[in-house]
């Protein structure tokens, strides 16, 4: 199993960023996927997650109205929109597959 995630980086408040997480080693379409995030001092969160079929989605409270999760089963990926930028989404974001496989993780920085 492996899970890389990308599109990370610096934005401002009120800014958007797109992480996407590409997937091997496994039949990616029969499983639910995650974005879970960690700030610095705090335990690891759940962000959002997707069914198998992307047909049905749960957020965390924080991030709903502002973050969307897609996945792409043609191409083994996984998305997660983030509109509305917010310092408090300061993190590290990982993908996770069930079964305590996770990626190596994406560094979000919102700041001015």
């Amino acid at each position: 199993v492996q899970l890389v995630e990308s599109g990370g980086g610096l934005v401002q408040p009120g800014g958007s960023l797109r992480l996407s997480c590409a997937a091997s080693g496994f039949t990616f379409r029969t499983y639910g996927m995650s974005w879970y995030r960690q700030a610095p001092g705090k335990e690891r969160e759940l962000v959002a997650s997707i069914d198998s079929s992307g047909g049905s989605t749960t957020y965390a409270n924080s991030v709903k109205g502002r973050f969307t999760i897609s996945r792409d089963n043609a191409k083994n990926t996984v998305d997660l929109q983030m509109n509305s930028l917010k310092p408090e989404d300061t993190a590290v974001y990982y993908c996770h597959k069930p079964g305590g496989s996770w990626g190596q993780g994406t560094q979000v920085s919102v700041s001015s």
